[in-house]
């Protein structure tokens, strides 16, 4: 057996994103951890550590994505085997918390499923969790360990610095509950701020959209934590269009891009997409959306990985 340093950075990885965790382990400078994450005949989730984790920081980086409750079982029975295997701390790594939309009670019988998930997370073994935009800040009060909520918002303001140089530029969120994070890209770009006001009839279904500010004769950023349908961001990029808007520009932390997302947003008066890798692409949207621009976060990441090992601040990392 090999010779191990005690508290060793040691990062493991399920199905849902492995290009990510080996970007990660390149910014470190570590390797991937060996655990083979398969399935049993029946399609039940088989995890096996294959090297000796007794003492090590041990970093697990699973998103919740598509498929969410197969992704969601690899991380806690990784979890649990590296506990069970007297790992000193476990972090899970979530670059995409699924289930986050399910944050609070909006009818009489209905789950708090990010509260369930939490609760899972937290029992299968997890000392700690750093996670990328999470779709309500509250969720971090739904664990009783630490947890670190990284904003992917520098790698893509850097970005947008890049492509819109000296240009007018108008930041727009899409509804009431992102006008934090839109007023945050909008200082930072020293742009102006417009809201939507956005009535649904049902969870994916909006039915009323209303402009709130100006963007005539700007460059319109649309500016949201995920795009799942493309219902939402595509109606915005109509109603700013409509209101005057010279270019509309759409800016997703996590590409769900649930059907018909591909053809809503090919079809829609978007000119750019600017999203990140905390989900992989589909194969439907790498082959058929060429206005995609992805922006990594695996150095965001590898630095929040290097600092908690570290025991330094992460919060520094957006002073």
């Amino acid at each position: 057996m090999s010779e191990r340093a005690k508290d060793e950075l040691e990062i493991f990885t399920g199905n849902s994103n492995p290009a990510l965790a080996r970007e990660v382990c390149e910014h470190l400078n570590v390797r991937l951890g060996e655990a083979e994450v398969g399935r049993f005949p029946d399609g039940e989730v088989m995890v096996e550590v294959r090297e000796n984790v007794r003492g090590g920081d041990c970093f697990v980086l699973q998103s919740v994505c598509t498929p969410p409750n197969e992704n969601l079982m690899e991380l806690l029975l990784l979890t649990d085997a590296l506990r069970r295997a007297s790992a000193k701390r476990i972090t899970a790594v979530i670059p995409y918390f699924g289930y986050s939309r399910q944050d609070r009670k909006v009818a009489p019988r209905v789950p708090i499923s990010a509260k369930l998930v939490a609760d899972l997370i937290t029992t299968a073994g997890a000392s700690r969790v750093l996670t990328v935009d999470l779709h309500a800040g509250q969720i971090q009060g739904f664990f009783n360990i630490p947890v670190d909520n990284l904003y992917a918002m520098p790698v893509l303001i850097q970005y947008l610095r890049r492509r819109l140089d000296d240009q007018r530029i108008s930041v727009v969120s899409p509804d009431a509950g992102g006008v934090e994070r839109a007023r945050a890209f909008a200082r930072r770009l020293n742009a102006d701020l417009a809201i939507i006001d956005k009535r649904r009839r049902r969870a994916s279904e909006v039915a009323e959209m209303r402009l709130v500010g100006e963007v005539k004769d700007t460059v319109a950023v649309l500016v949201d934590d995920m795009i799942d349908t493309a219902g939402t961001i595509t109606e915005a990029a109509r109603v700013v269009s409509a209101a005057g808007a010279r270019e509309v520009i759409a800016c997703a932390t996590h590409p769900i891009l649930s059907d018909p997302a591909c053809e809503r947003l090919t079809r829609s008066a978007i000119k750019e997409i600017i999203t990140t890798n905390t989900i992989p692409l589909r194969a439907k949207a790498q082959a058929e959306m060429a206005n995609l621009k992805v922006i990594s976060v695996g150095g965001l990441l590898a630095e929040a990985i290097r600092r908690i090992h570290n025991e330094e601040s992460v919060s520094s990392l957006f002073n």
